[in-house]
């Protein structure tokens, strides 16, 4: 978790001064081009089906067992299938290269081959499959500081070069060369990191599975293709449709905030990805009221970092990219609150995800997900015809509120931990309350605010911290799980003040 906070930290700031050099140097098609092959190749990633969250979780076992022999085989089975996968994205990437018209509604401004472009970006993602596939048993092995260290310094490199390259050139096939290998060079270094500390899942002579093995991974990757099919139709299409109803242009001024989320999205996933091995490893040592305890307590760290988040990103977001990127980039408050939204009921079932992945109840719900895709797709395009970038985030709100956003703790409530779902319902409906008791004042106070986009930013942020920081002390700090938090947190403090460990 340390790992994954301070490197992202550093990460973050590089990422942005690079984002804000792109903005000065290149148009907002660039921007569109970037996002809308993201989203794309996003979608190809369901080639990979949630293959390594099923070996990441066959892995715990002969980890713990320091059986050697078994980790060389699952591995040997994961090598397979995830070359099988590098080459299936390959083919279908290059498939859609005839349908990329159909998707970009006019041409962009920009000076490149838009199919060349194309090709980079798939080139970039097909190509990691080849090699990533050994990171999985680092993150079993609660070893993930590593991979995230390794990512940390090649992105900050990589940042530092495209900023220098953009400020010389202006020149955008540079940059997305440099972004390729990147991606290439962090994929080797951590596979071959991987090889030296386990060298015994280098050998190609490894003992098949057996049959009830492979069919307890199949089961599991099964229900979690499913996962990953309403996943990316929930969570990588928006762009796709922004770019069909507005043009690529929008999408690039929509990235700009959907940076913002993406940014704070991905360093609260990197401590809770910090804590996965550890959780798989309460969950197989412990009883469940030891388990059930915890899981209220990170339930509650999740709300905490989520909600501060949300109303941060609602309040900030607008001076915050006038400030960096220019005033032509700002939306209509009803954006940034509509993307904070999304990105708090995505962020609120993090430690629900995180316990059923853990406790592998891969199968319950996987189903219930389909639906949750199926009516973004259908409610994007209804929605996005009538209110546009509005109704497309609107859609992607009421899916999410629909479906995974209630059956992801039922499902750890019910077959996790065998208790009546009503308590987490309680739970929730009482952290909502919190959140609107935390919001309006902020909303009251910021709209009192008519500054500079600088001074705006740094008073909105001052008070989008302190007073939902307060409203969440007062109301949790005698709560049982808000003690362990507490406690927690300031047992860390007085030991990394001392040096110690």
């Amino acid at each position: 978790m340390l790992t994954g906070v301070v490197g992202y930290g550093v990460n973050t700031v590089a990422g942005f001064v690079c984002r804000i050099i792109f903005v000065r140097m290149l148009s907002a098609d660039y921007l569109g081009v970037n996002g809308l092959f993201s989203n794309i190749l996003s979608m190809l990633s369901l080639a990979e089906l949630g293959i390594s969250s099923a070996i990441i979780y066959a892995l715990y076992k002969p980890l713990a067992d320091h059986d050697e022999a078994k980790i060389a085989s699952i591995m040997s089975y994961y090598r397979k299938a995830y070359t099988a996968i590098g080459c299936v994205v390959a083919a279908v990437g290059l498939a859609l290269i005839p349908f990329l018209d159909l998707i970009i509604a006019d041409p962009p401004a920009i000076r490149e081959n838009i199919y060349f472009l194309y090709l980079l970006y798939l080139a970039n993602t097909a190509i990691s499959y080849f090699f990533s596939y050994r990171q999985s048993i680092l993150t079993a092995d609660q070893r993930q500081y590593i991979v995230s260290g390794y990512s940390y310094v090649i992105t900050i490199a990589q940042s530092i070069l495209q900023i220098g390259w953009l400020l010389l050139t202006h020149e955008y096939i540079g940059y997305l060369l440099i972004q390729v290998a990147g991606g290439i060079i962090y994929n080797v270094w951590v596979s071959r990191k991987a090889a030296k500390d386990y060298p015994y899942i280098k050998t190609r002579d490894a003992a098949p599975l057996s049959r009830e093995e492979r069919r307890s991974l199949f089961r599991n990757i099964k229900a979690l293709a499913v996962n990953k099919v309403s996943g990316v139709l929930v969570n990588s299409t928006d762009n796709i449709v922004i770019s069909f109803f507005s043009g690529l242009a929008s999408v690039g001024i929509a990235s700009n905030y959907t940076l913002l989320s993406g940014t704070l999205n991905s360093l609260v996933t990197m401590v809770f990805n910090g804590l996965t091995g550890s959780v798989g490893n309460l969950n197989a040592s412990t009883d469940e009221q030891t388990r059930y305890r915890f899981f209220k307590a990170l339930t509650l760290a999740n709300f905490w970092v989520y909600g501060w988040a949300g109303i941060g990103m609602t309040f900030v977001a607008n001076d915050l990219v006038a400030w960096l990127f220019g005033g032509e980039y700002v939306f209509p408050l009803i954006v940034p609150l509509l993307i904070a939204l999304n990105f708090y009921s995505l962020g609120t079932i993090h430690a629900s995800y995180t316990f059923k992945s853990t406790l592998g109840l891969f199968r319950y719900g996987q189903y219930i997900l389909i639906f949750t895709g199926i009516v973004n797709l259908v409610l994007d395009v209804i929605l996005g015809r009538l209110w546009g970038i509005v109704g497309i985030y609107v859609a992607t709100l009421i899916a999410r509120l629909c479906t995974n956003l209630w059956y992801e703790p039922y499902a750890v409530y019910r077959y996790g931990f065998g208790k009546p779902f009503r308590l987490y319902i309680a739970d929730s409906f009482q952290k909502t309350l919190v959140l609107l008791l935390a919001g309006v004042p902020c909303w009251l106070l910021c709209a009192m605010l008519q500054f500079s986009a600088p001074v705006n930013t740094v008073l909105k942020s001052v008070i989008c911290t302190v007073i939902p920081h307060g409203v969440f002390c007062l109301c949790f700090f005698k709560t049982e799980e808000g003690r362990y938090l507490f406690l927690k947190l300031s047992t860390l403090a007085r030991r990394y003040l001392k040096g110690g460990r």
